[in-house]
């Protein structure tokens, strides 16, 4: 039976030159708070628009450097949060985001207390259990105490809050020389109303609602009083909505729409997700990894007009961008096709149509960002549309010619055709500046990005000396990805009767190989250079950007030995994974962010690269290093990057501090090498499923494949190593679907 509260209602006002005392920063660690955010174990949560980032205790901590928070189309909605026991942080016992990534679940215990009674409470007698989650534009949580002691107790809890809307990019760092207005706050019986009204004359509001009804409610907290016998437990619900008017408003009280909700989303979740493959292997700590690399897909997915569309990464990518979608839809095209027709019909849709060169837009581009906050609006970040990525283009039409192959969806592409012709005529007319064929970058806003491929950091594209390059810079892989969506658009054109346009894509990619060979290969380290400089002079730099040249045929034989044997000695093969450039070369530096980290996406792409040139053994090692250190990690999660110190057998992967975690091609990783190292591929057009040259990593003894989709057909195999060899059996199948293995 749960307790009731005591005490009324007092509504009381905080003095507007007050900064709200939320009480979530000692003064030690104040001071010290710089220091220890590479340490800090942050849990995040998302659905749809809105992510949270909570520390471990489940408060949202409040400070300079720091920037947890409720975040709802890149605004800040909820900026502090914390919950007391008799104004005492409780102990933390555990903390965890469950497998599914719904439930955020903290076990808690009390420190020595001095009840306001008078009376004392030894240490670890209240269990406090907080549970959270985020659905339809709200965060539900519920707070469960319980009492272990034999005696009963008078408990006062209290929970502080606080919104400074701030913008996402104002929230990481960014100053501002104007803000909007704060308006002034709305205290009823159980709910606090706090809105912002923008410079872009929006207003943002949060709405906090709390059960039962705090006994003192006031602008920034609210008080609870119970009496607990032995044995007993009290709740405490709390809802923050954000913007509550632009959706419909549950009329139940807290507790039901707390059930309500979770069990929403949990459905949803589980009907995104259903119409996915599924992996289970004889490894229970790689099938954790899995589970969770795809929960973490699912979680990403934001549903569009268009389809699913997978955001990028939490905390500072959970928005649309290009780059990132078109990598990870192609690495879990096998999984879910449904991700690749969502990301190619919402970016075709916003595909440019003019040039701007704030945006660094012009016609026929693919999307790289979209921004939805204050500052975006007010341009006073470029990113409210931008464009500034070299690779999205030609990707969008790599990803097409993808997809048709795993789909046989011709009506989707022939929908496509035009936006994919644009793709490629923006290659020809803004893409390659110099009519020299080579696809080259540089902004046109000065705020915008400096480096445009994947590495996108200042210092990612450099000389042999260390010198950065200037530009415009042709990356090598990119000119890979324009060989591709040639190929790619000839295809599809012959699919739809465009046989002329097909035949000049073809002369135009056969052009491409020969001229990449001979500007972008060198003798002297073995391998293709990072780039070219604006000067057409190679960045002798050896890199793993060559090792996405391996997706393409681009690659004449006499040279495929030497780009692999670089890609994976010592130098460049951490134990754990492709470094992003090899030790010895100037600007390496395993702790960098582009120059020597390990980034799981990266290495992915290099091992489908493998297979294509059928080096099975080379991506094996790859998916070994990377699951391994997917064990490693925080939850079974391959962050965004991590550290490129060699493996060492003493301890995991070194931790890269800011890393994104999760990041939607991180978790696609694992589920892309399973692909990989099965030699799996489909073919439409004769409903099948085909494995070519199936290998299963030493880790692994069995390996079961389920719901295997294709031309409206499925089955359901297993895959049991013997010897040397594997043997595939068919489960499960429905009707006409086949299965062959190709030796």
């Amino acid at each position: 039976m749960d307790a009731q509260p005591t005490g009324s209602v007092d509504h009381t006002d905080t003095s507007e030159d007050e900064q709200p005392d939320i009480g979530l920063l000692s003064d030690d660690l104040s001071s010290m708070a710089s220091a220890i955010l590479s340490s800090r174990r942050l849990h995040c949560l998302k659905n749809d628009d809105l992510f949270g980032v909570f520390d471990q205790t489940g408060d949202i901590l409040w400070g300079q450097d720091i920037a947890d928070g409720l975040y709802y189309r890149d605004t800040r909605y909820l900026s502090g949060l914390t919950f007391r026991l008799e104004d005492q942080r409780p102990i933390l016992l555990s903390s965890v985001v469950r497998e599914n990534n719904i439930m955020m679940s903290v076990n808690l215990t009390n420190e020595n207390l001095s009840l306001r009674d008078g009376t004392r409470l030894a240490h670890d007698l209240l269990h406090v259990l907080r549970s959270r989650f985020l659905w339809n534009g709200a965060c539900y949580e519920r707070i469960e105490i319980r009492n272990f002691d034999i005696s009963p107790h008078e408990i006062v809890c209290d929970m502080r809050f606080f919104a400074d809307f701030a913008d996402l990019f104002e929230a990481r760092g960014m100053k501002r020389s104007r803000r909007g207005e704060t308006l002034e706050p709305v205290i009823e019986d159980d709910t606090v109303t706090l809105s912002y009204k923008g410079l872009d004359d929006r207003t943002r509001t949060t709405r906090l609602r709390f059960c039962p009804r705090p006994k003192t409610l006031s602008t920034d907290r609210a008080t609870f009083g119970f009496s607990i016998k032995p044995g007993e437990k009290v709740l405490v619900h709390l809802e923050v909505q954000c913007d509550p008017s632009e959706r419909q408003q549950s009329t139940e009280p807290p507790p039901r729409a707390f059930l309500f909700a979770a069990v929403a989303a949990r459905r949803a979740l589980r009907n995104a997700s259903s119409r996915a493959s599924a992996i289970a292997t004889s490894n229970e700590a790689f099938n954790e990894a899995i589970r969770r690399s795809i929960c973490d897909i699912y979680m990403l997915l934001t549903e569009k007009k268009t389809g699913p569309y997978p955001y990028a990464g939490i905390p500072w990518y959970s928005t649309v961008f290009g780059r990132d979608a078109l990598i990870t839809a192609l690495q879990t095209l096998w999984l879910d096709p449904l991700i690749a027709k969502g990301v190619l019909q919402y970016l075709a849709v916003n595909q440019a149509d003019h040039e701007d060169p704030l945006a660094d837009a012009e016609p026929g581009k693919i999307l790289h960002e979209v921004r939805l906050g204050e500052m975006a609006e007010l341009r006073e970040v470029p990113f409210r549309r931008y464009y500034g990525s070299i690779d999205s283009t030609p990707l969008f039409v790599m990803l097409a010619g993808a997809y048709l192959d795993r789909t046989g969806d011709v009506g989707t592409l022939s929908h496509l055709w035009p936006h994919i012709t644009r793709a490629i005529d923006w290659i020809e007319r803004f893409g390659d500046r110099d009519g020299d064929g080579f696809v080259e970058y540089g902004r046109k806003n000065k705020d915008g990005l400096a480096n445009q491929g994947w590495k996108d950091s200042h210092d990612s594209i450099f000389h042999a000396d260390g010198t950065l390059a200037e530009g415009p810079i042709a990356l090598c892989e990119v000119q890979a990805y324009v060989y591709a969506a040639r190929r790619a658009a000839a295809v599809i054109g012959r699919r739809l009767g465009q046989t002329a346009y097909a035949a000049h894509q073809d002369t135009r990619a056969d052009a491409l190989r020969v001229s990449f060979n001979l500007k972008f290969w060198n003798d002297d380290i073995g391998t293709y250079v990072i780039a070219l400089d604006g000067k057409k002079k190679q960045c002798v730099v050896r890199s793993s950007n060559a090792g996405h040249v391996l997706l393409t045929d681009m690659v004449p034989g006499e040279r495929l030995d030497k780009v692999v044997q670089n890609l994976m000695n010592r130098k460049s093969f951490s134990g754990w994974g492709i470094r992003t450039i090899p030790e010895g070369e100037a600007r390496y530096n395993p702790m960098a962010y582009h120059n020597g980290s390990v980034w799981p996406h990266d290495n992915a792409l290099i091992a489908m690269g493998f297979v294509k040139h059928g080096l099975r053994k080379e991506a094996a090692l790859i998916f070994s290093g990377l699951s391994d250190a997917a064990l490693h990690t925080d939850l079974r999660r391959l962050p965004e990057l991590f550290c490129g110190f060699t493996r060492s057998q003493a301890e995991g992967p070194v931790r890269y501090p800011v890393a994104c975690s999760p990041q939607a091609w991180a978790a696609a990783t694992l589920p892309a090498l399973v692909q990989v190292v099965m030699g799996l591929r489909y073919d439409p057009d004769n409903v099948a499923v085909e494995f070519v040259r199936p290998v299963l990593p030493e880790a692994i003894h069995s390996l079961k494949l389920f719901n295997l989709a294709v031309g409206g057909e499925w089955l359901t195999v297993r895959i049991v190593r013997a010897g040397d060899e594997v043997a595939i059996n068919v489960v499960e199948r429905s009707t006409s679907i086949q299965m062959k293995i190709i030796n």
